[in-house]
């Protein structure tokens, strides 16, 4: 990936000059089926981009009380967006009940608010990296409002479900993806949709300071990362499943191991203090999360030292 950077072909990408970041925006769009795709910084621009493109300000997005957009960024969505957000609260995270989904949404009329989108993740940060079934996903998509997804780990829902990225392409209005996470690319993201949304998206990107100039030397990062690492997602899960079993966890879906102890923090400490760095999920919640830079070595050691400080 390093060799790939430094022979980046490379342009000015602001004004759309950089063949590097058009062949990874093209190769990605395809993947999914849609007319076009937006390279930008980060996930969390990704999904602001897309919910504007999808919704103007004042209008209603539907998603879950964990979901990332309204957990994760800062309340973008509102502050830069001006979108209403309406989370639907009751049902585990990562769990995808369709008919309360349905329930929430609201019809134009007597002055409510109507539900403009439906945004949902796949896979499931808070849920642990649960894969979002099609047939719910395809369900939603037929009601209406339109839909988008937070795909930053849409790559291993793919991997672990078998569905195809044009597959999960056909139900979603935009997408956003992520290039780092399990496909081990240092930076970027892309917003996937219609040629239109996308030229609105880039317009946005511009007022947000998302433009970039020589974009291609991070570009070839997630050309190098789809073309050598999404098959080794399988491994990651894999080991993610090993992890959970040695620890008492309960099996993951993909590469997030989610550890339920009594104190987090110290847990985190103690297990940075010899090298294991997991992170504090919540009250009572460790995540540990298996990626390309975790070999069957480390994952050992992993197992060894969250164990022993599992058992004091």
């Amino acid at each position: 990936m390093r060799k790939a950077i430094a022979e980046a072909e490379v342009g000015d990408e602001v004004y759309g000059e950089d063949p590097t970041v058009a062949a990874l925006e093209t190769t990605v769009a395809e993947m999914f089926g849609h007319e076009k795709a937006l390279f930008v910084p980060s996930g969390t621009m990704a999904n602001q981009l897309a919910l504007s493109s999808l919704l103007e300000p004042g209008d209603e997005l539907l998603c879950d009380a964990d979901a990332h957009i309204v957990t994760y960024e800062g309340g973008a969505a509102a502050a830069v967006g001006g979108i209403s957000t309406r989370t639907v609260v009751g049902s585990p995270a990562g769990a995808l009940d369709v008919d309360a989904w349905l329930a929430q949404v609201r019809r134009p009329g007597y002055h409510a608010l109507p539900t403009s989108a439906i945004a949902v993740e796949n896979t499931h940060n808070r849920g642990g990296g649960a894969v979002l079934p099609l047939a719910s996903l395809q369900a939603l998509a037929d009601v209406g409002p339109k839909l988008h997804c937070d795909g930053a780990r849409i790559w291993n829902a793919s991997v672990a479900s078998g569905v195809s990225f044009a597959e999960y392409g056909a139900v979603f209005d935009t997408l956003s993806v992520c290039l780092s996470k399990g496909l081990g690319a240092p930076v970027g993201s892309l917003v996937v949709s219609t040629a239109e949304r996308i030229e609105r998206a880039r317009a946005r990107r511009q007022q947000l300071g998302g433009g970039m100039r020589q974009a291609g030397i991070l570009a070839a990062a997630g050309l190098y990362a789809l073309e050598h690492h999404l098959p080794r997602l399988a491994d990651d899960h894999a080991r993610a499943a090993r992890l959970a079993e040695a620890l008492g966890a309960p099996a993951p879906q993909t590469n997030l191991v989610l550890l339920t102890v009594p104190d987090p923090f110290a847990v985190v400490r103690a297990a940075a203090d010899q090298g294991v760095l997991v992170g504090v999920f919540g009250p009572s919640t460790v995540r540990a999360m298996t990626h390309l830079d975790v070999d069957d070595e480390g994952l050992d050691r992993a197992i060894e030292v969250l164990g022993s400080i599992i058992r004091r």
